[in-house]
């Protein structure tokens, strides 16, 4: 008989994940479902999507594990609007600690048999609610004075049980004015600064990563620490802060205006987030020495502070969680019930985050029915096996492909299912595609998708990157042939991608390179700015007819504009 466990994310970024006698079979992010970005709080249309791809009803559960940030009294019924369950369920439900869930995510998704475990975010759960304190190191604060949330937390891994060895925390200050800057979280955390930080340059919360590509527009100019580094422990120096946080952003006009110090701004935050990191780890290792980090918690999407850990040479092999952020929790609960619930052995790991539910021919041929381009002119629509081979012809044509197969990643990157490719030696490809398709900011770079075995003929370290959260630098000989997924300071994002992990998306990159010598192509979300990545064909559709995407392939489906192409 089979057995399944849901896990269920209820923080910002929630997320449903389904796993099977140990394997996740299906995850979805709310934000996909309800198409409001970062959306999260009630579960009900993430848990019916799992539920109706397995094929089962909410009784065949085994068990339902949860997790939010704040709160540990979480009804099953209600919160923050409509649960699937009702007070009634017959199922055990469990509720974890916001860390834990991150742990046991990273955990649970690593290659890793025996591992350290760090998770570092804006804030997690309060003190007293905290599952993971028994046998665990803390800092003596004075905890009854004030709620203090988790900031930074360490585990070990045996292979069997997560054993907590070091958690800080943090004074909440909710929105808490400094002199210059909205607090959203901890008052002393990595990531609690860092979205400070984005919100003071760009004037809202809802992309912090952009803080990350504007960084390398700046220089430092002998700014001081923003950090305390004391002890194993690390705290925001606010009169440091207060020196030159003294322009907050009022929206893009302003941002534009004062680009130079916002740039300036975003590079000091950058360099100080990163030595924090490479402290903490240097610090947390000496309790624990071990080859393997695996690493989760918003902080480790930070792709480029990834980079520079792994220079340092205090992680030998470091697994970031592709999911890294609260987006993660769902399959951290899943995992937790799976292994410390019921007490198995870890599962094979999963070879991709293609978690999304596929959609059939029917359901395309249905959207472009209802699109109503069916008998339009001014398109060309062609339904073929060799959808891989011409859609690599029309890249190297120059045109802009939006990429829809298969289920959709579970994460904030495209990966090769829900993209939009381009040819990366294309002069000023990034500026069109920022301006006329995603409707962003210029400033911000585009990755490269890179076949494994190619890495290193394009980029200096050519590590092993499926997932998009670790960058490398180009090799010199490239950096002007590949301007399209190169960013100010010669670094990329890269995507390696295995014919194992992304067979269609692996051919069609190798196709590319055989019409035109460069195995490179660019590659970023299917969406726009503001928006989720697309998960239905008719939102893939209705995205390539409102802006300047040139083809749209749907499974096998390839639908071109003004039959000015290839076909």
């Amino acid at each position: 008989m089979d057995t399944y466990i849901l896990g269920t994310g209820l923080s910002h970024d929630g997320s449903t994940a389904l796993l099977k006698n140990g394997k996740i079979i299906v995850a979805i992010e709310k934000e996909r479902l309800s198409r409001i970005k970062h959306d999260g709080g009630n579960d009900f249309d993430t848990v019916q999507y799992c539920l109706d791809f397995a094929g089962i009803k909410a009784s065949d559960l085994a068990l339902i594990v949860q997790a939010s940030n704040f709160e540990n009294n979480i009804s099953p019924s209600q919160y923050a609007g409509r649960r699937y369950f009702d007070k009634h369920i017959q199922i055990p439900v469990i509720t974890l600690s916001h860390h834990l869930a991150h742990a046991w995510s990273a955990v649970g998704m690593s290659p890793f048999k025996e591992c350290n475990v760090m998770v570092v975010d804006g804030a997690g759960s309060p003190y007293n609610q905290c599952l993971d304190l028994e046998d665990t190191k803390v800092p003596p604060y004075l905890f009854s004075s004030g709620m203090y949330c988790e900031k930074d937390s360490f585990y070990y891994f045996d292979g069997k049980d997560l054993t907590p060895l070091f958690k800080d925390f943090s004074e909440v200050k909710l929105y808490q004015n400094t002199a210059s800057l909205k607090l959203p979280t901890n008052y002393h955390s990595i990531g609690g600064l860092y979205h400070a930080a984005s919100h003071y340059c760009f004037g809202n919360l809802n992309d912090v990563g952009k803080l990350m590509g504007l960084a390398p527009y700046g220089v430092i100019n002998g700014k001081p620490p923003l950090f305390k580094l004391e002890n194993g422990l690390i705290e925001v120096l606010y009169e440091n802060v207060d020196l030159y946080f003294n322009k907050p952003s009022s929206g893009y006009d302003a941002f534009k205006k004062d680009f130079t110090h916002y740039a300036d701004i975003a590079r000091w935050v950058q360099d100080e987030t990163e030595k924090a990191i490479i402290y903490l780890f240097q610090e947390r290792s000496k309790l624990q020495p071990h080859a393997n980090f695996a690493y989760a918690g918003g902080v480790a999407l930070n792709a480029v502070a990834n980079y520079k850990l792994r220079r340092s040479g205090i992680v030998k092999n470091l697994y970031t969680q592709p999911a890294a952020g609260d987006n993660g929790l769902a399959i951290g609960c899943a995992y937790y019930g799976w292994h410390k619930i019921l007490g198995q052995p870890k599962a094979t790991i999963p070879d991709h985050v293609f978690f999304g539910r596929e959609y059939a021919n029917d359901d395309v041929e249905r959207a472009i029915a209802d699109a109503g381009i069916n008998d339009n002119p001014a398109f060309l629509i062609r339904q073929t096996p060799d959808f891989v081979s011409l859609t690599a012809a029309e890249l190297a044509l120059g045109k802009v492909v939006g990429w829809f197969q298969g289920g959709a990643e579970f994460g904030p990157r495209a990966l090769g299912h829900r993209s939009i490719l381009a040819d990366p030696r294309i002069k000023d490809i990034k500026n069109h595609i920022n301006s006329k398709i995603k409707f962003r900011e210029d400033f911000r770079p585009f990755a490269p998708s890179v076949r494994i075995e190619d890495v290193q003929k394009y980029f200096i370290h050519g590590w092993e990157s499926p997932y998009m959260i670790l960058i490398d630098e180009i090799k010199p000989e490239w950096k002007n042939q590949l301007e399209g997924i190169v960013h100010q300071d010669g670094t990329c994002r890269v995507q390696t991608v295995t014919s194992t992990f992304n067979p269609d998306f692996y051919q069609l990159i190798g196709d590319f390179e055989a019409k035109t010598g460069i195995g490179v192509l660019l590659n970023t979300s299917l969406n726009r700015k503001g928006m989720p990545i697309v998960e239905t064909p008719a939102e893939a559709l209705s995205l390539f007819l409102s802006g300047a995407i040139d083809v749209l392939v749907l499974n096998n489906f390839i639908i071109c504009k003004y039959h000015d192409l290839l076909l």
